[in-house]
């Protein structure tokens, strides 16, 4: 298996010649979707999709109705290659089994609209693989991995650690980490590589187009 973390929310996970998409969003470089055989989409933020990375691949899309609805509007030809997933949905997508878990986006403020925000928990060469969107909501079972958000307008550091402490994966991999500086996504690192640490696990911070 190889997983190649690109800009920001974005993962790309290929095994047996098959390759996953998760998130390619604006901040992601149009590579991460070359050859992909499947792309995933957790929830309607620009960060974590736009028209235009869609278009640069002829993979089936799958995502929650609130993203569907939006590339009906934004791109139509894209819409026809789209499958609405529901939570608690469990599907394959280029014969990788995808489960999709939970409802919502965390809250950015109360006086905004709450999005929907749906996780993937990907199951490839006996490794589980949890996604979640925009959200501070577990798998609710035991992974292998967790793509552990690190930055947004809708977490402290605190409640970031805190939930990768509740997951526990052995292994925890930085994403969305495009709204800190590179001073300041070193901030984090410090903070919570001791925290896993002491529970042991392991964390990784990539540049885009490294491989975990």
């Amino acid at each position: 298996m190889r997983i190649t973390k690109f800009g920001h929310a974005c993962v790309r996970i290929e095994s047996d010649g098959t390759t996953v998409v998760i998130d390619p969003g604006g901040f992601t470089e149009p590579e991460a979707v070359d050859g992909a055989d499947a792309v995933l989409i957790t929830h309607e933020h620009a960060d974590h999709w736009t028209p235009e990375m869609l278009r640069a691949t002829s993979a089936p899309v799958f995502t929650i109705g609130a993203v569907a609805r939006q590339i009906r509007e934004q791109a139509p030809e894209v819409a026809e290659r789209t499958t609405v997933v529901d939570p608690g949905e469990s599907f394959t997508a280029a014969g990788v089994a995808v489960s999709v878990l939970n409802e919502k986006h965390a809250i950015i403020h109360p006086e905004l609209p709450h999005f929907d925000n749906s996780g993937y928990l990907l199951e490839v060469e006996g490794q589980r693989l949890f996604h979640p969107g925009d959200a501070l909501d577990g798998p609710g079972r035991e992974i292998d991995l967790l793509m552990l958000p690190v930055s947004a307008p809708w977490a402290r550091s605190m409640d970031l650690i805190e939930f990768a402490r509740s997951v526990g994966a052995p292994r925890n991999l930085a994403v969305h980490d495009a709204i800190y500086s590179e001073i300041g996504s070193a901030v984090f690192d410090k903070q919570v590589v001791p925290f896993l640490e002491k529970d042991g696990l392991s964390y990784t911070r990539l540049a885009s187009g490294q491989d975990l």
